[in-house]
């Protein structure tokens, strides 16, 4: 006869497995023994993919890593208190982001709670509105397992989006002891059938509605939680015969998309001579000024098209809003009006230039131009915050290999990255996987590198552009010449990180390569093991190769 702790921890892992779980990230804790033991149990069956962390920071981000592109959720496990609590990050970024994942915290008995009792919280609640659904199990005597496999069974489906919209759950499990099981039973053994991945909640309806958008309609493509999305919306507006401005996240080649949109937009008086009457945004904008300020304009009407996670414009809050499976539906294509031809010429005379002429040596974007057209096909890239994405955004050349283009843009935070990235790596391990990162992203989630040797480790090449510190304020306000008072010790923030020895502490292989011709030998082979390839650049140059390039847009498009 096992304890009701093991008892009750093997029904809520098993019948999650039941459900289609297929990863589980487990922090040590002595709370969380059942947990652990049961998680323990499954993988030596064979029945789910168990990786241990230290940090339960780094384990949550790791877990949403897991699920954002398989659409699969993926579970972390912690013991009480505050390590739930270091959970929250990865929470909230799977709220906004539409992630499927499932928190199971162990938590002392429910008569504990406002006892003052040792490493006892108040966890139901923590996440506040952050999650789909929240269970706080009961753990009296006469519980029936019944409802710990009913949680588990609604905490899947919450997760999954069935009957809403993906995102994290949260059950809480009160364990008291023993927390260990028996040493001379057998551990009880359920026998159930795993009902296999959740279906996507994107669904279609044939011909889709007539929005009645007229000719000088501009789509917006932004974040979307589904890999595919992106691709579907831009095919769908450029049937459509519209110009499309499509932020880089989701599966390449897009044939239809406005290349360096950003760049377009940004043009002198370029918005405002060839100005439309309509707006679409599909998805969530969240990357430039640009973009915002043209679905901000007071002289358009706005079309607002959601997979889930919820955008409005402060400056038409009233935009009629309509749901991405019943309106991006591929109609028989029509080719570009004269209006529209003249933004896609627009961004190929941008590209013309860039392929011809080159960006500004030494800048962002001569760099990820170089790591892009390198990437073997089928890549997977995860994308950092901050400057990085920002220069994949302005100057991305169009793709004409598979790619799939990943970041976290839910809370468009540093939190975590390198442990998203290892995640992502880890759901897909055949597809070469690559991440692109700031040096600050990458120290602020140095613990990602912490992997036991008994741990899945990723094939995963990342790349961290390293201008020892916060570049992405240098091209924003603070990093005007005239405010340089004080902008390197609150904005600049240098660490002088020497990052290849964090990767030595770490066992993790450091290269460092001088420049984009050899960040392109770099990264042509598919990854093999975890390997950081380290790019110095030059902070202060970054404000001024950023008005070098508005000014070869220009000129190219002028």
């Amino acid at each position: 006869m096992q304890p009701p702790s093991t008892e009750r921890a093997t029904a809520l892992v098993d019948e999650l497995i039941g459900c289609g779980l297929t990863d589980v990230v487990l922090c040590p804790g002595s709370r969380s023994a059942p947990l652990a033991y049961a998680v323990l149990a499954a993988e030596r069956a064979g029945r789910v993919r168990l990786h241990v962390r230290v940090d339960e920071r780094s384990a949550g981000f790791l877990a949403l890593g897991l699920a954002k592109v398989s659409r699969v959720p993926a579970a972390v496990v912690t013991t009480s208190g505050t390590a739930v609590a270091n959970l929250h990050p990865a929470v909230l970024e799977a709220h906004h982001a539409g992630v499927p994942l499932i928190v199971l915290s162990a938590d002392r008995p429910r008569a504990l709670r406002w006892t003052g009792a040792n490493q006892t919280t108040v966890q139901p609640g923590m996440f506040a509105g952050a999650v789909r659904l929240e269970c706080d199990l009961d753990d009296a005597a006469a519980a029936d397992l019944g409802g710990w496999r009913a949680a588990a069974r609604d905490a899947y489906d919450a997760a999954t989006g069935r009957g809403g919209y993906p995102g994290p759950a949260h059950i809480n499990a009160p364990f008291a002891e023993p927390l260990v099981p028996e040493l001379t039973a057998d551990p009880p053994a359920a026998d159930l059938s795993p009902r296999g991945p959740a279906p996507s909640p994107v669904g279609e309806a044939p011909g889709g509605p007539d929005l009645g958008l007229p000719e000088r309609t501009v789509v917006v493509v932004g974040d979307l939680p589904e890999p595919g999305q992106a691709a579907r919306a831009i095919a769908w507006a450029a049937g459509l015969g519209l110009p499309v401005v499509a932020e880089p996240f989701g599966d390449h080649p897009r044939p239809g998309a406005l290349a360096h949109g950003v760049l377009v937009l940004d043009l002198p008086g370029f918005v405002d001579a060839l100005a439309p009457e309509c707006v679409v945004v599909v998805g969530r904008p969240t990357l430039s000024r640009p973009v915002t300020a043209l679905v901000n304009r007071p002289d358009i009407d706005l079309v607002v098209v959601t997979a889930g996670a919820g955008w409005r414009s402060p400056a038409h809050p009233e935009a009629p809003v309509h749901p991405f499976g019943e309106t991006v539906v591929p109609r028989p294509g029509r080719g570009p009006g004269p209006w529209a031809r003249r933004w896609l010429d627009a961004g190929t005379a941008v590209e013309r230039v860039l392929a011809t002429e080159g960006a500004p040596l030494g800048s962002g974007t001569e760099l990820v131009r170089a790591l892009l057209a390198a990437l073997p096909d089928r890549a997977l890239l995860f994308l950092g915050s901050s400057k990085t994405v920002r220069d994949v955004d302005a100057g991305m050349a169009p793709r004409t290999r598979p790619l799939t283009v990943v970041a976290s843009r839910g809370l468009a935070g540093i939190d975590g990255v390198v442990s998203t990235a290892i995640g992502v790596a880890l759901s897909a391990p055949e597809r070469p996987a690559y991440a692109l990162l700031g040096d600050l992203t990458f120290v602020h989630d140095a613990n990602g590198l912490l992997v036991g040797p008994d741990e899945a480790r990723p094939d995963l090449t990342v790349i961290v552009v390293n201008d020892d510190g916060g570049g992405i304020f240098t091209i924003l306000e603070p990093g005007d010449p005239a405010r340089s008072d004080g902008f390197e010790r609150v904005f600049g923030t240098s660490t002088g990180t020497d990052i290849g020895a964090l990767c030595r502490a770490h066992g993790v292989r450091h290269d460092v390569v001088a420049g984009p011709e050899e960040l392109a030998s770099a990264v042509t082979a598919p990854p093999s093991g975890m390997r950081v390839v380290e790019v110095r650049a030059d902070r202060s140059r970054h404000r001024a190769d950023q008005e070098a390039l508005r000014r070869i847009a220009a000129r190219a498009a002028g």
